[in-house]
C-alpha cells in the first residue's frame, strides 16, 4: 500500500482524492474537505453528501462533504482498512480490512450490521451488487466469497485463481461478476449460476485493478506489466492493449459514458485514453 491513484466522483462531481495523505480536495476551489492520516481507500456517498476514507491505523471515518468535518469513526478492526464502498441507497457502508474480514455499518449512526468472517487471509476487495442484495468480497486467500447483504450469511464461494485475489467487482446490473488475481489472470462469473464463464488471460505480470464499463460488455484491467487490456466481456477476448507507461499500472477505470479510461502507474503519470 502506498500509492494511490487520484479519483472523482460520479458525473457533476465536485470531490477529488489524491495521495496517500488521504486529502480530499473541492476540485473547483482546491478546498480541503476531508483529511485521513495513512488514507488508503475512499468512497462518495450516491448523494455526494458524504465521503468515506479507510486508514492503516484500522479505522475508517465518515465526513460531510460541505464543511469537511468529520461525521464519525467506525471502529472494530484490528487491522489496516484497505477497501471500501457505500451501497446505492447509501444507507451501508462495508469495510475491508487485513484483519481477514469485512464489516458492514449503518451509515446514518455508525454502528455495525453484520461482520463477514470466511476468508482466512486479507481482504483486498469488498462492494455491494446494484440492488443491495449482494456482496461481494475479494481476499489473498485466492477466493472471492458472495454474501447475502440481508442477513450477512455466505452464500457462495468463487475459486479458480492459483494466487492472490487483488481485486473484483460487478457490472451494473449485478449479473456479472469479474475478479483479477496476482496469477495474471481475471475471471468472469456469473453471479446467478456463479460458474467460471470466461478466463482472461495475455497479462504478463499480476492484476490490480478491474472495472466493467457502465455498458457492461466491456472490462477493463491493470497490470504490473506496465499495459492496461480492454476485454469483451461475454467472451474474454482482448480487443485493445493500452501501452505507454514506464511502470506497473495499479488503477484504472472507464468514465461515466464508458467511452474514456484513465489510468494511474507508478511512473508517476496518470494517462488518459480515448
Amino acid at each position: 500500500v502506498g500509492e494511490q491513484a487520484a479519483s472523482f466522483q460520479e458525473e457533476d462531481s465536485e470531490g477529488l482524492n489524491l495521495g496517500i495523505t488521504g486529502h480530499t480536495y473541492v476540485a473547483e476551489s482546491g478546498k480541503v474537505i476531508a483529511s485521513g492520516k495513512f488514507s488508503v481507500c475512499l468512497s462518495f456517498n450516491p448523494q455526494s453528501t458524504l465521503v468515506a476514507t479507510g486508514s492503516m491505523d484500522t479505522t475508517a471515518k465518515l465526513w460531510n462533504i460541505q464543511n469537511g468535518e468529520e461525521v464519525c469513526t467506525l471502529r472494530g478492526h484490528s487491522g489496516e482498512v484497505i477497501s471500501l464502498s457505500f451501497n446505492t441507497s447509501g444507507d451501508r457502508i462495508i469495510t475491508g480490512s487485513f484483519d481477514h474480514t469485512v464489516v458492514v455499518w449503518d451509515a446514518d449512526t455508525g454502528r455495525k450490521v453484520h461482520i463477514l468472517i470466511g476468508h482466512c487471509a486479507e481482504i483486498s476487495s469488498a462492494l455491494f451488487n446494484w440492488d443491495c442484495s449482494l456482496i461481494l468480497t475479494g481476499s489473498m486467500d485466492k477466493t472471492c466469497m458472495l454474501w447475502d447483504a440481508t442477513n450477512g450469511k455466505c452464500v457462495a464461494t468463487l475459486t479458480g485463481h492459483d494466487d492472490e485475489i487483488l481485486d473484483s467487482c460487478f457490472d451494473y446490473t449485478g449479473k456479472l461478476i469479474a475478479t483479477a488475481s496476482a496469477d495474471g489472470t481475471a475471471r468472469i462469473f456469473s453471479a446467478a449460476t456463479r460458474k467460471c464463464i470466461a478466463k482472461l488471460e495475455g497479462h504478463e505480470g499480476e492484476i490490480s485493478k478491474i472495472s466493467f464499463n457502465p455498458q457492461g460488455n466491456r472490462l477493463l484491467t491493470g497490470s504490473s506489466d506496465k499495459t492496461a487490456r480492454i476485454w469483451d466481456a461475454q467472451t474474454g477476448q482482448c480487443l485493445q492493449v493500452l501501452e505507454g507507461h514506464t511502470d506497473e499500472i495499479f488503477s484504472c477505470t472507464f468514465n461515466y459514458k464508458g467511452n474514456i479510461v484513465i489510468t494511474g502507474s507508478k511512473d508517476n503519470t496518470c494517462r488518459i485514453w480515448r
